[in-house]
Protein backbone atom coordinates (compact mmCIF):
# COMPACT_ATOMS: atom_id res chain seq x y z
CA UNK A 1 0.00 0.00 0.00
CA UNK A 2 1.74 3.18 -0.71
CA UNK A 3 2.69 5.44 2.11
CA UNK A 4 0.66 8.40 2.25
CA UNK A 5 2.11 12.10 2.23
CA UNK A 6 0.75 14.25 4.28
CA UNK A 7 2.11 17.22 2.62
CA UNK A 8 1.64 17.10 -1.05
CA UNK A 9 -1.33 18.39 -2.83
CA UNK A 10 -3.23 16.51 -5.26
CA UNK A 11 -2.38 17.86 -8.66
CA UNK A 12 -4.47 17.43 -11.68
CA UNK A 13 -3.12 16.68 -15.62
CA UNK A 14 -4.56 15.88 -18.60
CA UNK A 15 -4.90 12.48 -18.19
CA UNK A 16 -7.14 12.84 -15.13
CA UNK A 17 -10.65 11.71 -17.22
CA UNK A 18 -9.38 8.76 -18.23
CA UNK A 19 -8.26 8.12 -14.78
CA UNK A 20 -11.35 9.20 -13.19
CA UNK A 21 -13.55 7.40 -15.38
CA UNK A 22 -10.95 4.10 -15.07
CA UNK A 23 -11.61 4.27 -11.08
CA UNK A 24 -14.94 4.98 -11.24
CA UNK A 25 -15.68 2.00 -13.60
CA UNK A 26 -13.65 -0.46 -11.18
CA UNK A 27 -13.76 0.99 -8.50
CA UNK A 28 -11.39 2.36 -6.24
CA UNK A 29 -10.15 2.17 -2.45
CA UNK A 30 -8.28 4.89 0.16
CA UNK A 31 -6.55 4.71 2.95
CA UNK A 32 -7.85 4.20 6.35
CA UNK A 33 -5.79 5.64 9.24
CA UNK A 34 -6.29 4.08 12.77
CA UNK A 35 -6.54 6.88 15.46
CA UNK A 36 -2.98 5.20 17.30
CA UNK A 37 -1.45 4.38 13.71
CA UNK A 38 2.00 6.37 13.40
CA UNK A 39 0.27 7.94 10.16
CA UNK A 40 -2.90 9.27 12.52
CA UNK A 41 -2.13 12.85 13.39
CA UNK A 42 -3.37 12.04 16.80
CA UNK A 43 -0.67 9.33 16.88
CA UNK A 44 1.26 9.81 20.29
CA UNK A 45 4.18 8.25 20.70
CA UNK A 46 4.54 8.04 24.78
CA UNK A 47 1.26 5.89 24.79
CA UNK A 48 1.95 2.20 25.09
CA UNK A 49 -0.34 -0.61 23.30
CA UNK A 50 -2.09 -1.18 26.83
CA UNK A 51 -2.52 2.44 26.89
CA UNK A 52 -4.08 2.87 23.62
CA UNK A 53 -6.53 -0.13 24.70
CA UNK A 54 -7.87 1.58 27.29
CA UNK A 55 -8.18 4.68 25.78
CA UNK A 56 -10.20 2.94 23.24
CA UNK A 57 -12.15 1.35 25.81
CA UNK A 58 -13.19 4.72 27.64
CA UNK A 59 -14.43 5.85 24.18
CA UNK A 60 -16.19 2.82 22.93
CA UNK A 61 -18.58 3.03 26.52
CA UNK A 62 -18.66 7.12 26.28
CA UNK A 63 -20.14 6.44 22.68
CA UNK A 64 -22.39 3.75 23.64
CA UNK A 65 -24.14 5.39 26.46
CA UNK A 66 -24.10 8.68 24.63
CA UNK A 67 -26.31 6.30 21.81
CA UNK A 68 -28.26 5.59 24.68
CA UNK A 69 -28.95 9.19 26.35
CA UNK A 70 -29.85 10.20 22.89
CA UNK A 71 -32.65 7.37 21.45
CA UNK A 72 -34.58 8.54 24.69
CA UNK A 73 -34.38 12.23 23.38
CA UNK A 74 -36.50 13.14 20.03
CA UNK A 75 -33.71 16.08 19.96
CA UNK A 76 -32.05 16.36 16.06
CA UNK A 77 -28.87 15.08 17.47
CA UNK A 78 -26.21 13.37 15.77
CA UNK A 79 -26.01 10.66 18.16
CA UNK A 80 -21.69 10.22 18.20
CA UNK A 81 -18.97 12.23 20.34
CA UNK A 82 -17.09 13.15 17.24
CA UNK A 83 -13.76 12.46 19.01
CA UNK A 84 -14.98 9.00 19.00
CA UNK A 85 -14.04 8.24 15.47
CA UNK A 86 -11.43 5.38 15.39
CA UNK A 87 -10.31 5.77 11.26
CA UNK A 88 -9.26 8.53 9.37
CA UNK A 89 -8.82 9.47 5.95
CA UNK A 90 -7.23 12.05 3.74
CA UNK A 91 -9.33 13.74 1.49
CA UNK A 92 -9.52 17.36 -0.53
CA UNK A 93 -11.57 19.92 -0.96
CA UNK A 94 -11.75 22.40 -3.72
CA UNK A 95 -10.44 23.89 -6.60
CA UNK A 96 -7.36 24.00 -6.60
CA UNK A 97 -8.00 20.92 -4.33
CA UNK A 98 -6.67 21.82 -0.24
CA UNK A 99 -6.01 18.36 1.67
CA UNK A 100 -7.63 17.59 5.16
CA UNK A 101 -7.86 14.77 7.35
CA UNK A 102 -11.45 13.93 8.19
CA UNK A 103 -12.52 11.41 11.34
CA UNK A 104 -14.47 8.63 9.05
CA UNK A 105 -17.87 7.75 10.87
CA UNK A 106 -20.80 5.59 9.78
CA UNK A 107 -22.53 7.15 12.66
CA UNK A 108 -22.64 10.66 11.39
CA UNK A 109 -24.68 11.92 8.22
CA UNK A 110 -22.83 15.02 7.07
CA UNK A 111 -18.80 15.84 5.93
CA UNK A 112 -18.20 18.73 7.47
CA UNK A 113 -15.17 20.56 8.15
CA UNK A 114 -13.53 23.70 9.72
CA UNK A 115 -13.43 26.68 7.19
CA UNK A 116 -11.93 30.01 7.13
CA UNK A 117 -12.71 32.89 8.48
CA UNK A 118 -13.88 31.20 11.68
CA UNK A 119 -15.98 32.93 14.25
CA UNK A 120 -15.37 29.99 17.16
CA UNK A 121 -12.83 27.22 16.06
CA UNK A 122 -11.08 24.42 17.90
CA UNK A 123 -7.60 24.10 17.48
CA UNK A 124 -6.45 23.08 14.28
CA UNK A 125 -3.12 22.08 14.23
CA UNK A 126 -3.04 22.03 10.13
CA UNK A 127 -4.34 25.03 7.85
CA UNK A 128 -8.26 25.44 7.45
CA UNK A 129 -9.61 25.71 4.32
CA UNK A 130 -10.43 28.71 2.83
CA UNK A 131 -13.35 29.16 0.51
CA UNK A 132 -12.56 32.03 -0.96
CA UNK A 133 -9.47 30.50 -2.73
CA UNK A 134 -11.34 27.86 -4.57
CA UNK A 135 -13.42 28.49 -7.51
CA UNK A 136 -15.94 25.54 -7.33
CA UNK A 137 -17.38 26.87 -4.20
CA UNK A 138 -20.41 27.76 -3.92
CA UNK A 139 -23.12 28.32 -0.83
CA UNK A 140 -26.90 26.78 -1.11
CA UNK A 141 -29.89 28.75 -1.65
CA UNK A 142 -32.67 28.46 1.05
CA UNK A 143 -35.12 27.80 -1.38
CA UNK A 144 -33.26 24.78 -2.70
CA UNK A 145 -34.86 20.87 -2.76
CA UNK A 146 -31.29 20.08 -1.53
CA UNK A 147 -31.55 22.65 1.64
CA UNK A 148 -35.21 21.36 3.02
CA UNK A 149 -33.81 17.78 2.68
CA UNK A 150 -31.44 18.17 5.71
CA UNK A 151 -32.57 18.18 9.13
CA UNK A 152 -31.87 21.27 11.35
CA UNK A 153 -30.93 23.90 8.68
CA UNK A 154 -31.92 27.55 8.88
CA UNK A 155 -31.59 30.51 6.68
CA UNK A 156 -28.85 33.59 7.20
CA UNK A 157 -29.32 37.03 6.45
CA UNK A 158 -27.81 36.88 2.19
CA UNK A 159 -30.78 33.70 2.33
CA UNK A 160 -27.97 30.86 2.09
CA UNK A 161 -28.24 27.90 3.77
CA UNK A 162 -26.73 27.08 7.16
CA UNK A 163 -26.88 23.38 8.97
CA UNK A 164 -26.29 22.63 12.32
CA UNK A 165 -25.17 19.25 13.79
CA UNK A 166 -25.17 18.56 17.82
CA UNK A 167 -23.29 15.55 18.99
CA UNK A 168 -24.10 13.32 22.20
CA UNK A 169 -21.01 15.53 24.36
CA UNK A 170 -22.93 18.90 23.96
CA UNK A 171 -20.22 19.65 20.83
CA UNK A 172 -21.48 21.25 17.98
CA UNK A 173 -20.40 22.37 14.47
CA UNK A 174 -22.26 24.97 12.24
CA UNK A 175 -21.87 26.76 9.10
CA UNK A 176 -22.83 27.11 5.90
CA UNK A 177 -24.13 24.28 3.25
CA UNK A 178 -22.34 24.36 0.38
CA UNK A 179 -21.23 22.54 -2.50
CA UNK A 180 -17.34 22.25 -3.88
CA UNK A 181 -15.30 19.66 -5.52
CA UNK A 182 -14.19 16.35 -3.27
CA UNK A 183 -11.22 14.63 -4.30
CA UNK A 184 -10.13 10.86 -3.03
CA UNK A 185 -6.53 9.48 -3.19
CA UNK A 186 -6.57 6.01 -4.39
CA UNK A 187 -4.64 3.46 -2.34
CA UNK A 188 -2.77 3.13 -5.93
CA UNK A 189 -1.94 6.95 -6.57
CA UNK A 190 -4.74 7.92 -8.47
CA UNK A 191 -7.06 10.95 -7.62
CA UNK A 192 -11.28 10.56 -8.56
CA UNK A 193 -12.96 13.63 -8.07
CA UNK A 194 -16.69 14.71 -7.15
CA UNK A 195 -17.98 17.45 -8.43
CA UNK A 196 -20.86 19.32 -6.63
CA UNK A 197 -20.37 17.32 -3.53
CA UNK A 198 -22.49 19.02 -0.44
CA UNK A 199 -20.21 19.92 2.46
CA UNK A 200 -20.60 21.62 5.66
CA UNK A 201 -18.17 24.52 6.06
CA UNK A 202 -18.01 25.02 9.58
CA UNK A 203 -17.47 28.47 11.23
CA UNK A 204 -18.51 28.15 14.77
CA UNK A 205 -17.87 24.61 16.09
CA UNK A 206 -17.25 23.31 19.77
CA UNK A 207 -15.86 19.97 19.53
CA UNK A 208 -13.92 17.77 22.52
CA UNK A 209 -11.07 16.80 19.46
CA UNK A 210 -8.63 19.22 18.81
CA UNK A 211 -5.00 18.58 16.67
CA UNK A 212 -4.42 18.01 12.62
CA UNK A 213 -7.88 16.31 11.90
CA UNK A 214 -10.20 19.30 10.22
CA UNK A 215 -13.70 17.77 10.93
CA UNK A 216 -16.18 14.73 10.26
CA UNK A 217 -16.38 12.23 7.30
CA UNK A 218 -20.02 11.02 7.52
CA UNK A 219 -20.37 7.22 6.16
CA UNK A 220 -23.84 6.64 7.52
CA UNK A 221 -27.23 7.37 6.10
CA UNK A 222 -28.90 10.51 5.51
CA UNK A 223 -29.22 12.62 2.50
CA UNK A 224 -25.86 14.47 2.46
CA UNK A 225 -23.73 11.71 3.53
CA UNK A 226 -20.10 10.84 1.61
CA UNK A 227 -22.46 7.44 0.91
CA UNK A 228 -25.76 8.89 -0.18
CA UNK A 229 -23.98 11.74 -2.05
CA UNK A 230 -21.79 9.62 -4.67
CA UNK A 231 -24.57 7.05 -4.69
CA UNK A 232 -24.73 5.75 -8.12
CA UNK A 233 -21.31 6.72 -9.07
CA UNK A 234 -20.22 3.81 -6.37
CA UNK A 235 -23.28 1.43 -6.99
CA UNK A 236 -24.22 2.74 -3.15
CA UNK A 237 -21.82 0.18 -2.37
CA UNK A 238 -18.65 0.37 -0.19
CA UNK A 239 -16.50 -1.99 2.25
CA UNK A 240 -13.63 -1.71 4.40
CA UNK A 241 -11.17 -4.72 5.81
CA UNK A 242 -10.02 -3.88 9.18
CA UNK A 243 -5.94 -4.80 10.38
CA UNK A 244 -5.27 -6.48 13.80
CA UNK A 245 -4.73 -3.92 15.98
CA UNK A 246 -1.56 -5.25 16.65
CA UNK A 247 -0.68 -4.66 12.71
CA UNK A 248 -2.17 -0.82 13.03
CA UNK A 249 0.97 0.74 14.09
CA UNK A 250 2.59 1.53 11.04
CA UNK A 251 0.64 0.07 8.14
CA UNK A 252 -3.24 1.72 6.95
CA UNK A 253 -6.64 -0.44 6.70
CA UNK A 254 -8.46 -0.16 3.62
CA UNK A 255 -12.25 1.44 2.58
CA UNK A 256 -13.19 0.39 -0.52
CA UNK A 257 -16.44 1.98 -3.17
CA UNK A 258 -17.71 0.62 -6.12
CA UNK A 259 -16.58 -2.40 -8.26
CA UNK A 260 -13.63 -2.87 -5.71
CA UNK A 261 -15.91 -2.69 -2.34
CA UNK A 262 -18.12 -6.20 -4.06
CA UNK A 263 -17.62 -8.43 -1.47
CA UNK A 264 -17.90 -12.40 -3.63
CA UNK A 265 -16.55 -16.03 -3.09
CA UNK A 266 -17.98 -19.12 -1.23
CA UNK A 267 -17.51 -18.29 2.24
CA UNK A 268 -19.00 -14.81 2.29
CA UNK A 269 -22.41 -14.47 4.70
CA UNK A 270 -24.78 -11.48 4.32
CA UNK A 271 -27.71 -9.86 6.99
CA UNK A 272 -30.18 -7.47 5.87
CA UNK A 273 -29.77 -3.38 7.01
CA UNK A 274 -32.91 -3.03 8.80
CA UNK A 275 -34.29 0.75 8.18
CA UNK A 276 -35.21 2.39 11.29
CA UNK A 277 -34.98 5.96 13.35
CA UNK A 278 -32.68 7.43 13.43
CA UNK A 279 -31.88 6.37 9.56
CA UNK A 280 -28.02 7.60 9.85
CA UNK A 281 -27.16 3.78 11.52
CA UNK A 282 -26.76 0.52 9.98
CA UNK A 283 -28.91 -1.82 11.85
CA UNK A 284 -28.59 -5.61 11.59
CA UNK A 285 -30.28 -8.10 13.25
CA UNK A 286 -28.60 -10.37 15.09
CA UNK A 287 -30.53 -13.73 16.56
CA UNK A 288 -27.76 -15.61 19.18
CA UNK A 289 -24.13 -15.60 20.12
CA UNK A 290 -22.81 -19.24 20.81
CA UNK A 291 -19.78 -20.38 22.51
CA UNK A 292 -19.23 -23.74 21.79
CA UNK A 293 -22.25 -25.62 21.79
CA UNK A 294 -24.03 -23.26 24.19
CA UNK A 295 -26.15 -20.67 22.60
CA UNK A 296 -27.39 -17.10 23.97
CA UNK A 297 -30.25 -15.62 22.65
CA UNK A 298 -30.03 -12.06 21.93
CA UNK A 299 -33.53 -11.21 22.23
CA UNK A 300 -35.29 -8.13 21.24
CA UNK A 301 -34.28 -4.04 21.00
CA UNK A 302 -34.98 -1.09 23.31
CA UNK A 303 -37.75 -0.28 20.83
CA UNK A 304 -39.51 -3.89 21.63
CA UNK A 305 -38.52 -5.74 18.21
CA UNK A 306 -36.46 -8.35 17.31
CA UNK A 307 -35.71 -6.90 13.52
CA UNK A 308 -32.57 -4.59 13.88
CA UNK A 309 -31.57 -4.84 17.22
CA UNK A 310 -27.84 -4.00 16.77
CA UNK A 311 -25.93 -1.61 15.23
CA UNK A 312 -22.70 -2.14 13.27
CA UNK A 313 -20.17 0.46 13.78
CA UNK A 314 -16.45 1.18 12.92
CA UNK A 315 -16.12 3.78 15.39
CA UNK A 316 -16.48 1.54 18.08
CA UNK A 317 -13.85 -0.31 19.21
CA UNK A 318 -15.17 -2.78 22.02
CA UNK A 319 -18.64 -4.85 21.30
CA UNK A 320 -21.74 -3.21 23.41
CA UNK A 321 -24.30 -5.42 24.76
CA UNK A 322 -27.44 -4.91 26.73
CA UNK A 323 -26.44 -6.09 30.19
CA UNK A 324 -28.76 -9.40 30.36
CA UNK A 325 -27.28 -10.61 27.37
CA UNK A 326 -23.80 -9.76 28.13
CA UNK A 327 -24.23 -11.13 31.54
CA UNK A 328 -25.10 -14.69 30.03
CA UNK A 329 -22.49 -14.49 27.31
CA UNK A 330 -19.62 -13.24 29.95
CA UNK A 331 -21.19 -16.80 31.92
CA UNK A 332 -20.92 -18.81 28.73
CA UNK A 333 -17.19 -17.37 28.11
CA UNK A 334 -15.93 -17.81 31.68
CA UNK A 335 -17.51 -21.30 32.06
CA UNK A 336 -14.92 -22.31 28.91
CA UNK A 337 -12.31 -20.69 29.89
CA UNK A 338 -10.05 -22.77 32.14
CA UNK A 339 -7.18 -19.80 33.63
CA UNK A 340 -7.21 -17.59 36.79
CA UNK A 341 -9.47 -14.99 36.47
CA UNK A 342 -8.37 -11.48 37.87
CA UNK A 343 -9.28 -8.06 38.03
CA UNK A 344 -8.66 -5.68 35.15
CA UNK A 345 -6.12 -3.14 36.77
CA UNK A 346 -7.77 -0.41 34.01
CA UNK A 347 -10.60 -1.27 35.78
CA UNK A 348 -12.76 -1.48 31.83
CA UNK A 349 -13.58 -4.57 31.61
CA UNK A 350 -14.93 -7.30 33.43
CA UNK A 351 -14.04 -10.41 32.27
CA UNK A 352 -10.29 -10.77 32.50
CA UNK A 353 -7.31 -13.86 32.73
CA UNK A 354 -3.61 -14.18 34.17
CA UNK A 355 -2.20 -15.63 30.99
CA UNK A 356 1.40 -15.51 30.11
CA UNK A 357 1.09 -17.27 26.33
CA UNK A 358 -0.49 -15.48 23.25
CA UNK A 359 -1.15 -19.36 21.89
CA UNK A 360 -4.10 -20.27 25.08
CA UNK A 361 -6.89 -21.67 22.94
CA UNK A 362 -9.78 -19.06 23.81
CA UNK A 363 -13.13 -20.17 22.93
CA UNK A 364 -14.76 -19.72 19.23
CA UNK A 365 -17.71 -17.09 19.54
CA UNK A 366 -20.37 -17.29 16.65
CA UNK A 367 -22.60 -14.06 15.84
CA UNK A 368 -25.89 -15.66 14.50
CA UNK A 369 -26.60 -12.48 12.28
CA UNK A 370 -30.34 -13.50 10.46
CA UNK A 371 -28.84 -15.72 7.65
CA UNK A 372 -25.34 -15.33 8.28
CA UNK A 373 -23.15 -16.66 11.09
CA UNK A 374 -20.22 -14.78 11.61
CA UNK A 375 -17.25 -16.81 13.49
CA UNK A 376 -15.37 -14.20 15.94
CA UNK A 377 -11.46 -15.83 16.42
CA UNK A 378 -9.74 -15.08 19.77
CA UNK A 379 -7.75 -12.02 17.96
CA UNK A 380 -11.33 -10.33 17.91
CA UNK A 381 -12.69 -11.39 20.83
CA UNK A 382 -9.54 -10.83 23.58
CA UNK A 383 -7.49 -7.91 23.91
CA UNK A 384 -4.18 -7.71 26.31
CA UNK A 385 -4.76 -4.84 28.87
CA UNK A 386 -1.73 -5.35 30.44
CA UNK A 387 1.91 -7.37 30.58
CA UNK A 388 -0.19 -10.99 31.27
CA UNK A 389 -3.95 -10.18 31.53
CA UNK A 390 -5.94 -10.51 28.66
CA UNK A 391 -9.89 -9.30 28.76
CA UNK A 392 -12.85 -10.49 27.22
CA UNK A 393 -13.67 -7.34 24.57
CA UNK A 394 -17.08 -6.92 24.76
CA UNK A 395 -18.96 -4.83 27.52
CA UNK A 396 -22.28 -3.41 28.79
CA UNK A 397 -24.33 -0.65 28.08
CA UNK A 398 -28.18 0.10 28.98
CA UNK A 399 -30.27 0.01 25.91
CA UNK A 400 -28.08 -0.51 23.21
CA UNK A 401 -26.08 -2.98 21.30
CA UNK A 402 -23.13 -2.11 19.27
CA UNK A 403 -20.65 -4.46 17.06
CA UNK A 404 -17.92 -2.94 17.16
CA UNK A 405 -14.41 -2.86 15.19
CA UNK A 406 -12.66 -5.35 16.97
CA UNK A 407 -15.01 -8.32 16.25
CA UNK A 408 -14.73 -7.19 12.48
CA UNK A 409 -10.95 -7.53 12.41
CA UNK A 410 -9.97 -9.35 9.37
CA UNK A 411 -13.40 -9.67 7.88
CA UNK A 412 -14.20 -8.05 4.31
CA UNK A 413 -17.18 -6.45 5.54
CA UNK A 414 -18.80 -4.81 2.71
CA UNK A 415 -22.08 -3.00 2.07
CA UNK A 416 -24.68 -2.28 -0.49
CA UNK A 417 -26.73 -0.38 0.39
CA UNK A 418 -29.06 -0.96 -3.01
CA UNK A 419 -29.75 -4.66 -1.64
CA UNK A 420 -29.73 -3.13 2.01
CA UNK A 421 -27.45 -5.98 2.99
CA UNK A 422 -24.03 -6.14 5.03
CA UNK A 423 -21.67 -9.40 3.47
CA UNK A 424 -18.87 -10.61 5.95
CA UNK A 425 -16.06 -12.19 4.33
CA UNK A 426 -12.89 -14.09 6.89
CA UNK A 427 -10.39 -12.24 5.44
CA UNK A 428 -6.51 -11.64 6.05
CA UNK A 429 -6.06 -7.75 5.87
CA UNK A 430 -3.12 -7.21 5.93
CA UNK A 431 -2.98 -8.84 2.15
CA UNK A 432 -5.54 -7.25 1.34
Amino acid sequence: MNKLSFLNLFFFSLCFIASFSHALNNGFSVELIHRDSSKSPFYQPTQNKYQKVVNAARRSINRANHFYKNSLTSSPESNVIPDNGEYLMTYSIGSPPFKLYGIVDTGSDIVWLQCEPCEQCYNQTTPKFKPSKSSTYKNIPCSSNLCQSVRDISCNAHNFCEYTISYGDHSHSQGDLSVDTLTLESSTGGHISFPKTVIGCGTNNTVSFKGASSGIVGLGGGPVSLITQLGSSIGSKFSYCLLPLSLESNRTSKLSFGDAAVVSGEDVLSTPIVKKDPTVFYYLTLEAFSVGNKRIEFGRSSNGSDEGNIIIDSGTTLTILPSNIYNNLESAVAESVKLERVDDPTQQLNLCYSTTSDIYNFPLITAHFKGADIKLHPISTFVSVADDIVCFAFTTSPGVAIFGNLAQQNLLVGYDLKQKTVSFKPTDCSKV
